[in-house]
């Protein structure tokens, strides 16, 4: 991917809408615990599966155990890798069972430790969607995932055992799972508040270990934001070259 010796560490970025609005964030808080520039793989986006293809409105995208991130990480150099997965409750409004989502993030964790990759993971905002009226979720049920048929009840009690199981795959597969507070969420009560972001993901990554680069005060802008590798629009399939981001301090970017 990059030749560029001075790269520290690798960081993977594995999620839905949360990691897609704070992308750059995460990227900066990452690397004040674990060095920079970086090597950054991502596979993200609004509405995005680990394991089927989405589309959200004319955009698609292949499910995350299928995008071609994990040839790119077979192939790569060695170097420290650090990764964060997040969204994982994303695929139950798509219908898809407790057993199937726990499949697909355990191969994705599979994959990642087989690089001796440090993981922290975000566990579902369990007690936020507890909390959610019928009202609510009906309401946004029916704005971001029109299709879902699920009742309230039916996906409180899928989101449970998504919980309870990645707490079990944590266990056995021994990486970070982070609990989430139900303050740290807007109304919706699966996408965090705007303005507690900085604040969450700085005690989220207080589990990443430190190293001799990190703990400094990295601030580094886009140079040039990073593109889909291979997305459709309006059913027409795009393509671009990666990595296809940089930010100023020689981090380069790769978006799945």
């Amino acid at each position: 991917m990059n030749n560029n010796k001075q790269l520290k560490n690798r960081l993977l970025l594995l999620g839905a809408s949360n990691l897609t609005l704070s992308q750059r964030l995460i990227i900066q808080l990452m690397q004040q615990r674990c060095g920079s520039p970086s090597e950054v793989l991502v596979a993200c986006g609004h509405g995005r599966s680990y394991g089927q293809p989405s589309q959200v409105w004319m955009r698609g995208l292949s499910g995350i155990i299928g995008c071609d991130l994990w040839a790119q990480l077979d192939s790569a150099d060695e170097l420290p890798t650090y990764a964060f997965l997040t969204d994982v409750g994303n695929d139950i409004p798509y219908e898809y069972t407790p057993g199937q989502i726990l499949a697909w993030v355990g191969e994705c964790v599979e994959r990642l430790q087989r690089r001796s990759a440090y993981i922290v993971m975000t566990n579902l905002p369990i007690a936020s969607i507890e909390t959610l009226s019928e009202r609510r979720y009906n309401f946004f049920r029916n704005l971001l995932y029109p299709l879902c048929r699920l009742s309230r009840d039916e996906v409180v009690d899928r989101a449970r055992a998504v919980h309870r199981g990645l707490i079990m795959l944590a266990s056995s597969r021994n990486f970070e799972l982070c609990e989430q507070e139900p303050e740290w969420f807007g109304f919706d009560g699966i996408h965090l508040s705007y303005w507690k972001r900085r604040k969450v993901y700085q005690q989220l990554f207080e589990r990443l270990p430190v190293s001799n680069d990190g703990e400094t005060s990295v601030v580094s802008g886009w140079k040039q934001r990073p593109q889909f590798a291979v997305k459709t629009m309006w059913g027409k399939e795009q393509r671009c070259q990666q990595p296809s981001g940089r930010l100023v301090d020689g981090t380069v970017v790769a978006m799945y």
